[in-house]
């Protein structure tokens, strides 16, 4: 995972795709026809197509099956403020993750990546094969000012929606040990309580505060292990509340603006997140991936759609915001009364998910479609 820096500052979300993300989106489409590129985003409310038959190692390949549109899709569609990139290809597409496969870029549109209310989306042919068309709205052109250029990328829509993962923002729910070692913690407070509540002022150390800055106070769980191996990922993040910093010094002092538990004097604080991008492109992942769901956001043990759930994998072997997986309920070993012996049942098909942020060895993703229950130690892999 990558080290985070104690110098935080409040919320914000990127507002344009990064650049790295939008050159790896790029170079992973299937290669188009010169006027055609791929890019944007997905969904469906479906199975993976049946053609998508498992690979021997138990997985399929983003090619493995052909485009299938939804059977009520639109001919045309309006984009509106509140749409997602998720919605509108679920409009378009059962699987998600061949978006990239139809989107249609006009050379002659500035930054066709990004979609703005008010444009038009068309579903044409073009030599047999069916693409989406943009057409610039008028909220989405740009727009003059003196000698500068001016688009209004923060009006662009998100990929996924934003209050669906509002929370993880400032939850983060594996720390690894440096950042645990490195991280400011509640030291006590003026009547040298052990315990404390929302509301509340405590004395805190560990790093350069600046008044105004936001922390989210997190209570250091236990260990998160990769279930195939073994090996140490981090350690669980119990998310605590939220504080604010009040008055500068060392030690400082931090309000305790809110709190889903007590907060307790040595409790870590870490910056709440700032740079999520909300607009990639969902695909399937490039290399095949086998992983397993380690963790779920709040504890619970049954997951459903749009929850966060953490994975034992990340860029490490290959996932990146973006990328679409499907989950595999783990089949379970059982005794077999009429045979004999004991029969390991096959894993079975759940929903899928998107990553939408991912560190060196574990990445965040959201269930997007859940038809089946979803418990941690589930499977997920191509889709």
């Amino acid at each position: 995972m990558s080290k985070p820096t104690y110098r935080p500052t409040r919320v914000r979300l990127l507002s344009s795709f990064a650049a790295a993300l939008l050159v790896a989106g790029c170079a992973s489409t299937p290669e188009a026809p010169p006027q055609a590129a791929a890019e944007a985003a997905p969904a469906p409310v479906s199975r993976p197509a049946p053609a998508a038959s498992p690979s021997p190692a138990g997985t399929t390949t983003a090619t493995s099956a052909p485009v299938r549109l939804n059977p009520e899709h639109p001919d045309r569609y309006v984009v509106k403020k509140g749409d997602t990139l998720w919605d509108i290809s679920a409009m378009f597409l059962r699987d998600p993750w061949f978006w990239p496969e139809i989107w249609f870029v006009n050379p002659q549109v500035r930054n066709p990546h990004l979609i703005f209310p008010g444009d038009v989306l068309t579903l044409v042919y073009m030599d047999g094969q069916p693409r989406i068309v943009l057409e610039r709205g008028a909220s989405g052109r740009e727009r003059l000012e003196p000698r500068v250029r001016v688009e209004q990328l923060e009006e662009a829509i998100f990929t996924i929606p934003y209050d669906r993962i509002a929370a993880f923002l400032s939850r983060p729910t594996v720390l690894d040990r440096d950042t645990i070692d490195r991280a400011p913690y509640i030291l006590t407070d003026r009547r040298g309580h052990l315990a404390h509540g929302s509301q509340a002022e405590v004395y805190v150390r560990g790093a350069n505060f600046a008044e105004g800055d936001v922390y989210s106070v997190m209570h250091v769980g236990g260990p998160l292990r990769d279930p195939d191996n073994g090996r140490l990922l981090g350690y669980q993040g119990v998310y605590v509340g939220e504080g604010r910093v009040v008055r500068t010094g060392d030690p400082a002092t931090l309000y305790l603006s809110a709190t889903a538990r007590e907060a307790l004097n040595g409790d870590k604080l870490i910056p709440v997140d700032t740079d999520i991008p909300l607009r990639f492109i969902p695909r399937a992942p490039e290399r095949e991936v086998e992983g397993r769901i380690i963790d779920v956001l709040d504890g619970v043990q049954m997951v459903s759609a749009f929850q966060i759930v953490t994975l034992n994998r990340g860029t490490r072997h290959g996932l990146e915001p973006g990328h679409v997986l499907s989950v595999w309920q783990a089949g379970e070993r059982v005794a077999d009364r009429f045979g004999g012996g004991r029969v390991q049942l096959p894993d079975e098909y759940a929903g899928y998910l998107m990553i939408f942020r991912s560190f060196d060895e574990v990445s965040y993703g959201l269930i997007m479609q859940a038809s089946n229950e979803i418990r941690v130690l589930d499977r997920v892999r191509n889709p």
